[in-house]
């Protein structure tokens, strides 16, 4: 029998999982491991690699699907909030996977030294590829560094950089070109976005945000919709939506406080917004989630 070449790396996260939890020493480095298929979870991805290693996942940007399973990766270059289900999952074959963060600055570099190649046109945020079999060896002595706490530092950026290459290299490589290039369309929404996020509690200017982008309103309407699959408007809606989610998860402070804190004026328009997302009203679900009942933010 032919042997899986992803035995070492399910080996490294489980191993690495019982030994540290979800974060282990390895910055950008999260593991996930699940013994049940989960309801919706609901996240922000950073620019990241997410790998499965046993099981699979479907990840929702807007209403376009991603499903990944065992062998498959995803590649996420723009901060996007995403709606997520772990779909295979079960004590005897537990989901395993886990996330790496990309560092622009490192695929930068490298395209600078080593790429001359023109802008490609703006991607999706999310792409799901095959897994190549010459990243293996790499991430799993990237996680083998979690047991030898004191070569972290001088190694992981190097262990890193390799497998940024080799990225770049392979079939993800236009989905981190247009995170490491400043003047892409996807780095100039990602400029955007930052704004989104650094104040999304308050009221949202398109013109401001194209300025940021370095583009005409209509014209960054478009590579925002077609990079997130959600105008700015909605995007700030999750991301004070999921904000108050994580607010009813530590605190069980009134819930019309919470909304007017994420920059609702309604309490009612705040309430029928965050049903229609979670699928309850904010204070049936908060407990829910305190008690363990309900999907948590992320897995």
């Amino acid at each position: 029998m032919t042997p899986d070449p992803l035995t070492p790396l399910r080996d490294q996260i489980a191993r690495q999982w019982q030994a540290h939890g979800r974060e282990p020493p390895v910055q950008g480095l999260v593991l996930t491991s699940v013994t049940a298929p989960t309801g919706p979870i609901h996240a922000v991805y950073r620019p990241s690699l997410c790998v499965v290693a046993q099981g699979a996942k479907t990840s929702m940007l807007g209403e376009q699907a991603y499903r990944y399973e065992a062998g498959k990766c995803l590649i996420a270059s723009l901060e996007v909030p995403i709606r997520a289900e772990i779909t295979d999952a079960s004590p005897e074959r537990p989901y395993l996977a886990f996330s790496l963060a990309l560092d622009p600055a490192t695929i930068s570099g490298l395209l600078l030294e080593h790429d001359d190649r023109d802008d490609a046109p703006a991607r999706p945020a999310l792409a799901v590829h095959a897994f190549g079999p010459e990243l293996i060896d790499p991430l799993c002595r990237l996680m083998a560094l979690c047991d030898r706490p004191r070569d972290i530092a001088v190694l992981a950026p190097l262990i890193r950089r390799e497998i940024t290459w080799l990225l770049l290299n392979g079939p993800m490589g236009p989905a981190l070109r247009q995170i490491g290039l400043a003047g892409s369309h996807i780095a100039r929404i990602g400029r955007a976005i930052a704004c989104i996020r650094e104040g999304f509690t308050g009221p949202l200017s398109v013109q401001h945000l194209a300025d940021v982008a370095g583009m005409s309103p209509a014209t960054f309407h478009r590579h925002f919709k077609a990079a997130t699959a959600m105008t700015p408007v909605q995007y700030q809606k999750q991301l004070r939506l999921q904000e108050a989610r994580r607010l009813l998860l530590s605190d069980s402070a009134d819930v019309a406080r919470i909304g007017y804190a994420i920059g609702y004026e309604s309490p009612s328009q705040f309430s029928r917004e965050y049903r229609r997302l979670f699928g309850a009203p904010p204070g049936k679900d908060g407990l829910e989630i305190r008690n363990g009942l309900a999907p948590r933010l992320d897995a």
